[in-house]
């Protein structure tokens, strides 16, 4: 999606964006929107998930690509298969460009911490780059 584009300007404006992508909105939102969040989730349909399930990401150039929250690689987002280093990230809106750009393997610039990792997160991160999530 093209995040400078004016129909995302539109819905961003009118919904709101979070970890890079807009919100479902809850209640408030019109009851077209809800339906179209819905679609990701399988809504009416009697099988879960059934838009993921039947798609695939394109990452590109990873300028629209969120490396945090985003599923671009396996099935669920990195903030969620790496918990504690999501926690402990500075940049947690980084884009999968940023971090390619600073440098991602073991011991690049895109590993940004709030504090020193522990032996345990280091290797957290060592995982991460060996079994090629970046």
């Amino acid at each position: 999606m093209d995040m400078e584009g004016l129909w995302y300007r539109v819905l961003k404006a009118r919904q709101g964006e979070e970890g890079g992508q807009l919100k479902e909105g809850g209640r408030e939102s019109s009851l077209w929107w809800r339906m179209l969040c819905g679609v990701c989730e399988g809504a009416g349909l009697g099988v879960g998930r059934w838009f993921d399930s039947n798609s695939r990401r394109v990452v590109g150039n990873g300028r629209n690509a969120s490396f945090w929250f985003d599923r671009w690689v396996g099935d669920v987002p990195l903030r969620d298969k790496f918990p504690r280093l999501f926690d402990l990230a500075v940049d947690k809106e980084a884009l999968v460009v940023d971090m390619a750009t600073r440098g991602w393997g073991e011991g690049g610039n895109a590993w940004r911490w709030r504090r020193q990792l522990l032996a345990w997160e280091e290797e957290s991160v060592r995982e991460c780059v060996a079994t090629k999530c970046v």
